[in-house]
This record gives structure tokens, C-alpha cells and sequence, in this order.
């Protein structure tokens, strides 16, 4: 008997400039996905050849993408500007191809889901999906977290501190932080425009306009993309701190359990799970930034249980923004969209 040949594809790339489209155009490129073609497209495109890129080695055209283009596609990732992404996401269900939001340019969309793998991709099993919305990164690892523990134990309180990384903000963010952190080492004037206060070796505790009562826009999003992803009845909420670090949000977690339980047993709910990598207390390997940076893997570590409140336990969590923050969910939602998982 013959093997059975994998279903090859026909997939785009929309807007290919922000740092989620470079992170997935890479695993896409190392065979992650069994790809007959590879189109790229990016609405900043006006003349055609007048951009280029290249794909396993072979230059590509960049290509302005008018609708009629889509059709045909199995899967397209979104990753241009938030307009754009609606425009021809919407065009899904009419094209007939799947598509992946990357840049979270649906959040106010409820009729468009917000999928993590294997916490509720479920959601694609039950019915016809032809868009889906890759979640906020502090979204993924939270639920991820949080659904690990309430696997075997039942949680009454989650709270977290989010210590953000200066790419939340992309290459703008990246590059006003370099600058900053040279022009102070060299005695030079600073300047900011993404930041509106100094942000190398500094924390501000404030980089959105806060609502009436003090929280910013994605603060309200990531409580708001937690609960619709777990469904679950705990109260929630965290608060998000901009740091001076390039790369890798680092969470501060504070859990509240309905019955007591050991370090050993909260412990056990991580060890056991390939995507968490887990250093139990009196490791002697600290989790870091540094050591998360690029890596495919949540990384759990420094459990403490609180003596003062019973069920009461404090971890830490760091994880890359854009590996398993983004392209890696982004890229198992799309083997279960196109049927390849």
C-alpha cells in the first residue's frame, strides 16, 4: 500500500515588515508547514517589483494585495496594518481560504474567535472557522498557565504583573530603546516618540492613556482575551509594567486555589507539560529573560507557596513574544484550520 501523500498548500503572507510577519515567514520557511507556493503581499506596495524579498533561498515579488489575488489560497496569515487585515480577512469565508490574524486586528470582533492551542482550539472542531484571531502574547502564556492549573485544582483568584518588553511595540520600540540606552552611555541628548518618558534603565509604570479607572486599552484586552479563551468563573485581573528590555515578557503570578495544596503538587501540574519548562524551587539555573529570548517553551519557575493565605502561591513566568508568544500558536492553529492536525 502506498503512503498517503500530505496535503500541500497554497499560502500568503500579508504585510511582511512587522516583527510577528518576519518570525513567521521563518518557520515557514524551515518545513513547518507542507507549502506547494508562498505569496507575499503588503499594502505599502504601490508599483510592482518595486519590493522584494526572498523565501528558502529564492527571491520573491512582494506583490499589492488586491482581493482577486486571494483566490485560490489555502491559508493566509494577516500581519499588515489592522484596516487592511479586516478588509481582507472578512473575504475568508467568500475566497474560500483560512486565515490567521497575527496582529489581534479583531479583538472587538466577537464573531471572529480567539484560539490558543490545546487550551480551546476545540472551538475548530465543532464548527466551519475561516477566521481566526492569534491572541495577545501575555494571553498565551496566561491561559496556558492558568488552564495547566486548573486541570487539577480549582482556582478562585488570578492575578498577574506583567513586565513588558520594549518589542511590543515592534522595530520602533526596539530601536528608541537602543538609541536611548547609547545616547545616555555617550553622554548625548535623548529623544522619544514611542516611550513619553525615558525608557532605558528605566520602568514606567504607564505607557497608554488609562480609562476611568486607570486601565489601558490592552490591559482590557488581555483580561478580555483570558476570559473568553478559559470561559472560566475565577476572578482575574493583571496590571502591565513597560520595561527596559528588548525581548520576553516576564509575569509575576499570583494564584488563589479554592482548597489548599503543596509546592509538590502545583509543581507537578507543569513538570508533566511539554510546553512549560519547569525549574522547581532550589533550581540552580534562575529563569530569565536572557535564557527565554527565542525560545519555544514557556518557562515556570520560582513557586512559592504563601504561608499567610492558605491556597495562596506566587510563580514566575517568562516567554518569548514572538516564538511561542505568537508565530508557534499561530502556526498549530493553522495546521487545524487547513486539516493537517
Amino acid at each position: 500500500m502506498s503512503k498517503k501523500t500530505e496535503r500541500q498548500l497554497r499560502v500568503a503572507l500579508i504585510g511582511t515588515d512587522s516583527l510577528r510577519a518576519r518570525e513567521i515567514k521563518d518557520l515557514l520557511a524551515r518545513g513547518q508547514l507542507p507549502i506547494k507556493s508562498m505569496e507575499f503581499y503588503d499594502p505599502e506596495v504601490a508599483e510592482e517589483y518595486s519590493k522584494l524579498t526572498e523565501f528558502r533561498d529564492e527571491p520573491k515579488v512582494i506583490h499589492h494585495p488586491y482581493p482577486e489575488l486571494l483566490e485560490g489560497l489555502d491559508l493566509v496569515f494577516l500581519a499588515a496594518d489592522k484596516e487592511t487585515n479586516r478588509q481582507l480577512g472578512r473575504l475568508a469565508r467568500e475566497k474560500g481560504f483560512k486565515a490567521i490574524d497575527l496582529e489581534e486586528s479583531f479583538i472587538d470582533q466577537p464573531d471572529v474567535p480567539v484560539v490558543v492551542a490545546r487550551v480551546n482550539d476545540q472551538v475548530l472542531e465543532w464548527e466551519e472557522v475561516p477566521l481566526v484571531s492569534n491572541p495577545h502574547p501575555v494571553t498565551i502564556f496566561l491561559t496556558h498557565v492558568l488552564a495547566a492549573v486548573s486541570s487539577t485544582h480549582k482556582i478562585k483568584k488570578a492575578l498577574a504583573v506583567v513586565l513588558q518588553p520594549v518589542s511590543a511595540y515592534a522595530s520602533a520600540g526596539i530601536e528608541e530603546l537602543a538609541e536611548q540606552s547609547y545616547a545616555l552611555l555617550s553622554s548625548s541628548s535623548l529623544s522619544h516618540k514611542i516611550f513619553g518618558d525615558q525608557i532605558a534603565f528605566n520602568f514606567l509604570p504607564e505607557v497608554e492613556k488609562a480609562d476611568r479607572d486607570g486601565f489601558s486599552a490592552s490591559e482590557r484586552q488581555i483580561i478580555q482575551e483570558v476570559r473568553r479563551v478559559l470561559r472560566s468563573d475565577f476572578d482575574f485581573s493583571l496590571s502591565l509594567v513597560q520595561a527596559p528590555v528588548f525581548h520576553v515578557y516576564s509575569l509575576v503570578v499570583y494564584l488563589e486555589l479554592t482548597e489548599d495544596a503543596s509546592l509538590e503538587q502545583l509543581g507537578k501540574v507543569f513538570r508533566h507539560k511539554d510546553i512549560f519548562q519547569f525549574h522547581p524551587p532550589g533550581s540552580a539555573r534562575q529563569i530569565s529573560n536572557l535564557r527565554a529570548a527565542g525560545q519555544e517553551k514557556i518557562f515556570i519557575g520560582h513557586l512559592k507557596k504563601d504561608q499567610a493565605l492558605p491556597g495562596s502561591f506566587w510563580l514566575y513566568v517568562a516567554a518569548d513574544n514572538l516564538t511561542i508568544g505568537s508565530a508557534l500558536n499561530a502556526l498549530e492553529l493553522a495546521r487545524k484550520l487547513v486539516g493537517l492536525a
